[in-house]
């Protein structure tokens, strides 16, 4: 098939690039480099710089080529700030969705992979957290996965646009092959502060509250390998267009790992001392988070084969030594 990937020089998006590559699909790569990096576009395949928020880019870039597909990666991404800045993430995460969305009807593109977050459930009742565990999240951001998955339900509905929506939990790790090297502008997540102190970009990782009811007292969270998720999304085309349905998918290890523990792994792989610190609780964080995938791995044969705590943080480690003297030279 022929697709367009819309945020295909992100983090996400770039080893989403070379999996559909791996796939033998054709590749455009369409992005605004707010937070994906040139590094990241694979040479020698089209590159569209263009912007979400542009209706009539956005529909003179579905037309430019005969696209069967979109993978739609494109988003603000941190919780917090979207607690703080609503408008920005109505504009850019619900208004620039439909904005792909109308523009796929306009030029009849019929097949749409979306990048959706685990953040559309909000606290845990249970765990692991299936499909169908209920969704009320407790963060503007995830509202915008959710009300955008809503939105995708209406188009299938009206003008047949099929989606999957792919629910990932956190999203780690480099491409074991070394395909992908571009850091990430501003890191937000556990794994890349901690390469950041390992480098001595950072003086220490800050630990948000010891005393929860697990068993180091430090949240637990479930970490799925970034070449396993990318995986997922060519699989997920692959559904929804032999099948002519639309999905919703959990992807996740379905193993939880501590703070404490990711901390300790990183110091051995990397050798290096990383300093942490115990400050107080971050307001909504549960004690624990893991996934239930039972559903991937039945309908798309999907399993989380990368996303051991020690192949992550290799993978990860490896690029950041990479890009030391960057790292070094902004502190």
């Amino acid at each position: 098939m022929n697709i367009i990937v819309i945020g295909g020089a992100g983090y996400i998006g770039s080893h989403v690039v070379h999996a559909m590559l791996e796939s033998g699909h054709s590749v455009t790569v369409f992005d605004n480099l707010s937070s994906g990096v040139r590094e990241n576009l694979v040479p020698h395949i089209p590159f569209i710089y263009g912007d979400i928020l542009n209706y009539h880019v956005l529909v003179q870039s579905f037309r430019s080529a005969p696209f069967d597909a979109v993978i739609h990666l494109a988003a603000l991404k941190a919780a917090g700030e979207s607690m703080l800045q609503p408008e920005q993430y109505s504009v850019h995460n619900i208004g620039g969705s439909i904005n792909i969305l109308n523009a796929m009807a306009e030029t009849g593109i019929k097949n749409i992979v979306f990048s959706s977050s685990a953040s559309v459930y909000g606290e845990p009742i249970y765990v692991p957290m299936d499909e169908q565990h209920p969704c009320k999240p407790e963060s503007y951001y995830g509202w915008t996965k959710l009300t955008i998955e809503q939105l995708m339900g209406w188009y299938e509905k009206l003008k047949g646009i099929r989606f999957a929506a792919l629910r990932y939990f956190n999203a780690a790790g480099y491409d074991i092959n070394g395909k992908v090297s571009g850091l990430e502008i501003t890191p937000a997540n556990l794994i890349p502060i901690i390469m950041e102190v390992a480098v001595g970009k950072r003086h220490e990782v800050c630990i948000f509250g010891d005393d929860y009811d697990t068993s180091d007292g430090t949240c637990i969270r479930d970490y799925v390998h970034v070449s396993d998720l990318a995986r997922g999304h060519s699989d997920a085309l692959a559904y929804i267009h032999g099948h002519a349905c639309s999905i919703v998918c959990n992807l996740g290890s379905e193993k939880g790992t501590s703070v404490k523990e990711i901390i300790e792994t990183a110091r051995t792989v990397t050798g290096q001392d990383i300093p942490a610190h115990v400050t107080v609780r971050r307001p909504g964080d549960p004690a624990i988070l893991t996934a239930s995938a039972q559903k991937a791995h039945e309908i798309l044969n999907w399993s989380a084969v990368n996303s051991t705590i020690e192949r992550i943080i290799d993978s990860t480690w490896s690029v950041y030594k990479k890009n030391l003297w960057v790292c070094r030279k902004e502190v």
